[in-house]
């Protein structure tokens, strides 16, 4: 039976459009992947060198957790696991604000700063964290719903949401090769003095 005319069959309308969104998904994952390993001549991870795009850009001195977690659009606990690496490495100040002491402030030291010179002009995550901002609200929650609906259909709805390109995220998906050079290296001394034993 011959199909009608003008009115593509089904499959391979569906096809079709399943390619076109795991290319968009390539495209964005390719950005990110690309931002990260940009981060990694810094000796930073993708999301530690997004903290601290985002630090850089605020306006009016330090601000607060909450507020970096706006910015990275991302959750107060997990944006502080990043925090608290990048103050370890001298890179972020974390300090009580003097006029009332239950709030942390965030601020970019002189190192911070240093680094924060030398990176790319552009951070894949700050991109799409913007672009999904200016979304129409009725975009913003189609999209969410259809992603919510993904991540459950994949099994994935209680994995953590866990920033992207973290160390932690990243050495427990592909081993050592997400975290930072220095990193990988002791990591690998670590492996041959224990293979040597």
């Amino acid at each position: 039976m011959e199909s009608m005319p003008g009115k593509p069959s089904g499959p391979v309308t569906q096809g079709s459009v399943v390619n076109a969104i795991m290319d968009s998904f390539r495209r964005i994952v390719h950005a990110l992947r690309s931002s990260h390993r940009a981060a990694g001549h810094l000796d930073l991870t993708g999301a530690q060198l997004f903290v601290l795009v985002a630090l850089g850009s605020a306006a009016g001195g330090p601000i607060g957790v909450k507020e970096l977690a706006d910015k990275t659009r991302t959750d107060p606990s997990t944006v502080s696991v990043v925090v608290g690496r990048l103050v370890n490495r001298g890179l972020v100040k974390r300090v009580r604000s003097a006029s009332d002491t239950r709030r942390v402030e965030l601020s970019l030291t002189a190192r911070g700063r240093a680094a924060l010179r030398k990176t790319p002009t552009t951070v894949a995550q700050s991109k799409l964290a913007d672009a999904l901002g200016r979304l129409s609200k009725a975009d913003a929650a189609t999209m969410k719903r259809t992603l919510k609906h993904i991540v459950e259909m994949m099994g994935e709805a209680d994995a953590p949401a866990t920033m992207l390109f973290d160390d932690g995220d990243t050495e427990s998906a592909e081993g050592d090769r997400g975290a930072p050079r220095t990193q990988r290296a002791a990591s690998k001394n670590a492996r041959t003095r224990s293979v040597r034993k």
